[in-house]
C-alpha cells in the first residue's frame, strides 16, 4: 500500500483505535496510526463554539497571586488591577459585566447593582457575599461575625453544584457551626468554618476563609487576606493581595480559635539549574535539595514537603530566574516526598487553568511514591458538574493531594564505571518487545515476590530465556510513570501497557520490587547492567507526544497545573486543545521548554539509567512544528546534533492520527522506523492476498524504495509482523475477527484490519489438521522475518504460541490474557517453534549475507555475471517486468555472499556463503526448478517450514537444475553447496 493509501486509511478509520468507543464503527478521540498504541480519554463532546460570555457558568475564582513580604523572602509584586470593566482573567464574567462600585466586587454585575442575584432584594453589589459589618443582621440579633448577608434567611435549596449546601441567603451550616450562603459562604467539608462557591473559600488547610478574589487564607493558612472585602487581621485586604498574618492571627473555624502555624520552611535562594529536586551540599556544607520548577506563567509557586504520615508543609520559592522557580531548602534528604502548587489565572477560554488547590508532580520526578487515583477532586474542574458541556470551564478548589503521588528525592551517585555496554551495530541487531510484568508475571523460575519488577526481568531464568533466542535487545513497553485512565477505572480494568506517561524520569514505581521511595530507581539500574552483562542492550519505548492528563475534561496532574498554555498545543479556541494522539492533548514540543523536558528526559536515560536507544511512539507527532509535519523541526535539529542522543538507537513510529501524519520512510539518517509496509506484505503474502509480489520483493530486500535516500541504510527498516499492538502471531492465524469483550467497549475498539487468516476455524480447534496448518503458517512468518533485509523485531511470546484469544487491543488486560503463559515451553510444539526461532536468529548472527549494511545493487560485478540479489520464478529463470505485474504464490530470492559491500573491521573484504530461499504461499505442493550456473552447482536444504522438527531437514542436498518439490504453504532455505 502506497503512503498516500495508507493515509487515507488512516484518516477513513481503517487503522486501529484503542479506546472508548460510541457509536459501532466509531471512536471517541482515538488514535488511528496502523496499529496505534493508546486508549483515548473519555468525556462528553465539547460544544461546537464557544457559548456567548453571559452564559458561562459562575466558576471559582483562584486565591490571588501574593504580593507582600512573606517570612520566606520578598515575592513578585502583584499585577495591576484592571480597570473598571476589563476581565480579571479568572475566566467567570465577561469584559463590561463587572461591577466595582464596592470597592471590590468581582460577582456579575445586575441591573440593580447586586451580584448577579446572590443577595437578595437589598439593591447593594454582592461584592463577596457579605455586607459590611454594620449592616450584618443575623436573625438572632448577634452582630454576624461570619457572613451573614442581611435580609432574611430563605428556604434551602437543591444546587447544581455537587457537594454544595445553597440558599437564596445565608443558612446555618449543618452541625450548627459557620453558615451557608446561597452561591457564597458554605459550610467547609466537615462542617466547621466556612467556604464559598466562587467567593469565601477555605483556607488549603481546610481552616479559616479564602474568598474566590475576595477572601484569602494569610500565608500562614491562618486568618483572612481579603480581595477587596476580607478581613486581615482584623483590616480590610486589598485587591489581589495576600496580606501576612501575625503569629497570632485566629482563623474563623466553627466558632473555635485554631493555632499558630508552625514555624516556616528555611528556604534559601538556590540555583535554577538543574531543573528538578537534585540533592547536594549548600553553602557552609550544609547538606539539602534544591528544587527548581519552569512555570512560566505562574504567579506564584509553593514547594510542599510530606512526612511519612502525609502532613503537608508548604514553603514558598521566592526566586525567580528565566521563568525557574528555585530554591534550596537545607536538611531535605534523599527518600523526602514532595509536590508543588501553582497559582495563576483561572480562565479556560483563554487556556489558563491555574489551580493551587491540586497538587502536582515535578515533571522531573526522579521517583514517584503512590498511585494516581482519578476522584473528582484530583480533577482542576468539577467533573460532574451537571452543565457538562461547560463543566471544564469550572474550577474545583478541593485539595487533590491525599489522591495524588508525590515525588521523591533521589540522590543520583551511580558513575556506570562497572558497566560494558553492548554497543551492538544497527545492522546485527534483532529487538524483541516486550512487557516488564507480562514477561515476568507467569515465569516458573522467577522467585514469586520478584515477578512483575525490573528485579525480575534481571532475573538469570529471564535473561537465560533472552540468550537462548539470541536476541541483541530487549525494547522495554513504556516504564515512564504512568497514571491509569478514569473509564479504566470505572470498569474495574487498568492501563496494562503504560502509553499514559505521566513522569518522564521515573522509572514506574508499580514495577519495582525494592520499595518506591527512590529504590526503584537502584533496581532499573540493576536490571540495565544484568541485561548488558549478558550482551543485551535497553531500549525504551517513550511516550513524550501526550500525557495522562487527556483533554479539557482530564485530571490535573502536572503540566496542565504549571502551565497548560505553554506545555500543551491548544486550538484557535485555547479552551480546547490541538490532539494529534487520539488521547486529549499533545506537547507543543516547538516551545524551548517542552523540548527541554524531553531531551533533559532522554540524555538522563541515557546518561544516569543506562538505555541505549528509544522507540517513539507517534513520532510525528513530535515532528510537527506548528501544524505540519516538518523533518527539519526543532525536535529532529535538537536530537541530530546532541552529543549524547546521536549516538544511541533511534527508532520511529512514523505516523500519528493528524492530517499528514503518515511518514513511513521520511524521517532522516541517524533514524529507523517501524515499516508497516512490511508487516502488511508478509501477511497478505501468507494468506496468499497480494495481487502480485513486486511488494514483497521490496520488503524482502529492505524497503530501498522507502530507505535508499539521503544516506539511510537497510537497516532504517525494522521490520515486524507483529507489535505489541493486534493480534499476537498465533491468534493472527487463528482468528479472521477481533474478539475485544473483555475490553468492555462493545467490541468497538481495536483495528477491523487484521489482514489475518484463521487457517479454517475461528479460535481454538481440536481439528488436528488445521492446527497443524496453523504451526507450518506461523514457522512461515517467523523464518521471512528473520531472513529479510533490515532489523527484525519479535514479540515476546510469539516464538513460543502466545495467545490473547483474539483480543488484538490488550491495552487494558493485566491479566493473564496479557502476560505470556511459560507453559506453553511444556508443548512439544510450541517448543520447537521456539528453537526454530532461536536456530533462525543464529543463522543470521553467523551469516552477514542475511544483515547487509548496504541495500543490494542487482547489478553483476563479475564476468561470470553472478549479481548480489537475483529474483526467480518456479520455472528457475529470472524474474522479467511481466512477471512482477502477474499474480503469483512463489518466488525464489538469491543472495550472494561473494558480493557484500564493504569491510571488516581489518580493511579485509566481507564474504560469506550464498543462499536461496523460495517462499510458496498456495496451498498445494509446487515444482520449483533450481538455477544452475553461474549460481550454484549444488543446494543444500537448511529449513524447511513444512517439518515440524527441523532437524530432519538440513543436509538433503539437490542439484542445480533439478525439479525440487516445495510443499505447501512452505519456506525452503538452501545454501549454495557448489
Amino acid at each position: 500500500m502506497s503512503s498516500a493509501a495508507e493515509q487515507e486509511a488512516v484518516a477513513s478509520g481503517r487503522a486501529t483505535a484503542k479506546g472508548p468507543t460510541t457509536d459501532a464503527g466509531s471512536t471517541t478521540g482515538a488514535r488511528q496510526p496502523p496499529d496505534a498504541d493508546h486508549p483515548a480519554e473519555a468525556g462528553p463532546p465539547p460544544p461546537a463554539d464557544r457559548p456567548a460570555d453571559a452564559a458561562r457558568p459562575p466558576e471559582p475564582d483562584h486565591p490571588a497571586a501574593p504580593g507582600t513580604a512573606s517570612p520566606d523572602g520578598p515575592t513578585p509584586a502583584p499585577a495591576p488591577a484592571p480597570a473598571p470593566g476589563e476581565p480579571t482573567g479568572n475566566g467567570r464574567v465577561p469584559a463590561g459585566r463587572r461591577t466595582t462600585d464596592d470597592g471590590g466586587s468581582s460577582g456579575l454585575a445586575t441591573e440593580d447593582g447586586g451580584s448577579g442575584g446572590r443577595t437578595a432584594g437589598s439593591g447593594r453589589p454582592g461584592g463577596n457575599g457579605r455586607v459590611p459589618r454594620d449592616r450584618r443582621t443575623p436573625e438572632d440579633g448577634r452582630p454576624g461575625a461570619h457572613g451573614v448577608a442581611d435580609g432574611d434567611p430563605g428556604p434551602t435549596t437543591e444546587d447544581t453544584q455537587p457537594d454544595r449546601q445553597t440558599a437564596e441567603k445565608a443558612q446555618p451550616a449543618e452541625d450548627g457551626h459557620g453558615l451557608a450562603d446561597g452561591g457564597h459562604a458554605q459550610p467547609t467539608e466537615d462542617g466547621h468554618g466556612l467556604t464559598g462557591a466562587n467567593h469565601a473559600q477555605p483556607t488549603e488547610d481546610g481552616r479559616g476563609l479564602a474568598g474566590g478574589g475576595h477572601a484569602q487564607p494569610a500565608e500562614d493558612g491562618h486568618g483572612l487576606a481579603g480581595g477587596g472585602r476580607g478581613l486581615a487581621n482584623g483590616r480590610a485586604g486589598r485587591r489581589g493581595v495576600v496580606a501576612p498574618a501575625s503569629a497570632a492571627a485566629v482563623a474563623v473555624a466553627g466558632g473555635r480559635r485554631v493555632a499558630p502555624a508552625a514555624a516556616p520552611v528555611p528556604v534559601w535562594p538556590g540555583a535554577a539549574t538543574p531543573l528538578g529536586a537534585r540533592f547536594r551540599t549548600g553553602p557552609d556544607g550544609v547538606a539539602g535539595t534544591n528544587f527548581a520548577l519552569w512555570a512560566g506563567g505562574a504567579e506564584a509557586v509553593e514547594l510542599c514537603l510530606f512526612d511519612e504520615a502525609g502532613k503537608e508543609t508548604r514553603a514558598r520559592l521566592t526566586e525567580l530566574t528565566h521563568e525557574i522557580w528555585h530554591g534550596f531548602v537545607p536538611g531535605v534528604l534523599p527518600g523526602q516526598r514532595y509536590g508543588y502548587r501553582v497559582h495563576g489565572r483561572w480562565d479556560p477560554w483563554t487556556g489558563a487553568r491555574w489551580n493551587p488547590a491540586k497538587l502536582l508532580l515535578d515533571p522531573y520526578a526522579r521517583a514517584v511514591d503512590g498511585a494516581f487515583r482519578l476522584p473528582p477532586e484530583v480533577y482542576g474542574h468539577v467533573r460532574d458538574w451537571p452543565d457538562q458541556h461547560v463543566a471544564d470551564t469550572v474550577r474545583d478548589d478541593r485539595d487533590s493531594a491525599p489522591y495524588v503521588p508525590k515525588g521523591v528525592v533521589v540522590h543520583d551517585d551511580d558513575d556506570w564505571s562497572d558497566d560494558r555496554r553492548p554497543k551492538t551495530p544497527w545492522a546485527d541487531s534483532v529487538i524483541y518487545e516486550l512487557h516488564v510484568r507480562g514477561f515476568t508475571m507467569r515465569h516458573p523460575g522467577i522467585p514469586e515476590e520478584l515477578r512483575g519488577t525490573y528485579a525480575g526481568l534481571a532475573h538469570p531464568a529471564a535473561v537465560e530465556h533472552l540468550t537462548r533466542l539470541g536476541v541483541t535487545a530487549v525494547e522495554l513497553l513504556p516504564v515512564h510513570q504512568f497514571a491509569h485512565e478514569d473509564h479504566l477505572l470505572r470498569r474495574g480494568l487498568r492501563n496494562y501497557w503504560g502509553y499514559n506517561s505521566i513522569g518522564y524520569f521515573a522509572p514506574h514505581a508499580a514495577y519495582a520490587a525494592s520499595g518506591t521511595a527512590g529504590q526503584q530507581v537502584g533496581e532499573f539500574k540493576r536490571m540495565v547492567r544484568a541485561l548488558h552483562a549478558a550482551g543485551i542492550e535497553v531500549v525504551l519505548d517513550v511516550v513524550y507526544n501526550h500525557t495522562a492528563e487527556a483533554g479539557e475534561y482530564g485530571p490535573t496532574l502536572s503540566l496542565k497545573g504549571i502551565d497548560n498554555q505553554r506545555y500543551y498545543r491548544l486550538q484557535a479556541d485555547a479552551r480546547r486543545y490541538a490532539d494529534y494522539t487520539g488521547c486529549g492533548n499533545t506537547l507543543h514540543v516547538v516551545q524551548p521548554h517542552v523540548l527541554r523536558l524531553i531531551t533533559d528526559s532522554l540524555r538522563y536515560w541515557v546518561t544516569e539509567m543506562g538505555v541505549d536507544g528509544f522507540r517513539f511512539d507517534l513520532a510525528a507527532a513530535l515532528a510537527r512544528s506548528m501544524h505540519d509535519v516538518d523533518m527539519l523541526s526543532p525536535f529532529l535539529a535538537v536530537i541530530a546534533q546532541d552529543p549524547v542522543l546521536r549516538r544511541v538507537k533511534l527508532i520511529a513510529e512514523p505516523w500519528d492520527v493528524g492530517a499528514g501524519g503518515y511518514q513511513v520512510g521520511a524521517f532522516p539518517p541517524l533514524w529507523a522506523e517501524w515499516n508497516d509496509r512490511y508487516r502488511d506484505a508478509v501477511r497478505d503474502f501468507w494468506r496468499h492476498a497480494l495481487p502480485d509480489v513486486r511488494e514483497m520483493g521490496y520488503r524482502l530486500s529492505g524497503s530501498s524504495d522507502l530507505y535508499a535516500w539521503g544516506g539511510r541504510r537497510p537497516y532504517a527498516s525494522v521490520n515486524f509482523v507483529t507489535a505489541h499492538d493486534g493480534f499476537t502471531l498465533r491468534d493472527l492465524v487463528s482468528y479472521d475477527r477481533k474478539h475485544n469483550e473483555a475490553n468492555g467497549e462493545g467490541n468497538r475498539d481495536g483495528t477491523d484490519d487484521n489482514r489475518s487468516w484463521n487457517c479454517g476455524a475461528e479460535g481454538e480447534t481440536d481439528d488436528a489438521a488445521i492446527r497443524a496448518l496453523r504451526r507450518r503458517q506461523l514457522r512461515n512468518l517467523l523464518t521471512t522475518l528473520l531472513l529479510s533485509t533490515g532489523v527484525p523485531m519479535l514479540v515476546a511470546g510469539d516464538e513460543m504460541g502466545r495467545t490473547q484469544h483474539g483480543n488484538n487491543n490488550a491495552y487494558c488486560q493485566d491479566n493473564e490474557t496479557g502476560w505470556l503463559d511459560w507453559s506453553l515451553l511444556d508443548d512439544p510444539g510450541w517448543r520447537a517453534l521456539s528453537e526454530l526461532t532461536a536456530r533462525l536468529i543464529g543463522l543470521r548472527h553467523r551469516h552477514p549475507v542475511l544483515r547487509r549494511r548496504a541495500f543490494f545493487s542487482g547489478s553483476a560485478h563479475s564476468a561470470d555475471g553472478l549479481r548480489d540479489l537475483a529474483w526467480f520464478t518456479a520455472r528457475g529463470t529470472e524474474m522479467t517486468e511481466e512477471d512482477w505485474y502477474a499474480p503469483a504464490a512463489t518466488l525464489g530470492m538469491y543472495l550472494s555472499g561473494r558480493d557484500i559491500p564493504g569491510r571488516d573491521e581489518r580493511g579485509a573484504p566481507v564474504l560469506d556463503e550464498s543462499f536461496l530461499a523460495v517462499l510458496h504461499a498456495g496451498e498445494d505442493p509446487a515444482g520449483f526448478v533450481l538455477p544452475g550456473p553461474p549460481w550454484a552447482e549444488r543446494y543444500e536444504v537448511v529449513v524447511d517450514t513444512s517439518l515440524e522438527e527441523q532437524a530432519e531437514a538440513p543436509g538433503t542436498v539437490h542439484r542445480a537444475g533439478a525439479v525440487i518439490t516445495v510443499p505447501g504453504r512452505s519456506v525452503l532455505l538452501l545454501r549454495v553447496a557448489g
